[in-house]
């Protein structure tokens, strides 16, 4: 996985809100309206979580009418639990080279 991925999937837990919808999301889809009816934003400020939540690939989202439900993606979360797999795999089995030698 390239480096802008990665920083882009791990990109929403930088933030309490996007950890908020998340944790909203963990029970199954919910409609734009409803997580908005569970937080203390504004629809613009909702609007811009979601846009960086679905960027990251970690929550996908569907058109209903004139609603966008939201779900988090399997997909998503299996390549964040990759790239971290891949970072303690890579301790376990890379050569350590001396340094300065």
């Amino acid at each position: 996985m390239g480096e802008r991925r990665t920083a882009l999937i791990f990109k929403e837990f930088c933030d309490e809100n996007r950890i908020r919808i998340l944790n909203l999301l963990f029970d199954g889809e919910k409609c734009a309206c409803r997580l908005l009816e569970e937080m203390s934003i504004s629809q613009p400020t909702q609007y811009h979580h979601m846009k960086i939540l679905c960027d990251s690939v970690i929550v996908v989202g569907r058109k209903e009418g004139k609603c966008m439900h939201y779900r988090i993606s399997v997909e998503g979360v299996q390549l964040a639990r990759e790239y971290l797999d891949g970072l303690t795999v890579a301790q376990t089995v890379g050569e350590q080279k001396p340094c300065c030698e």
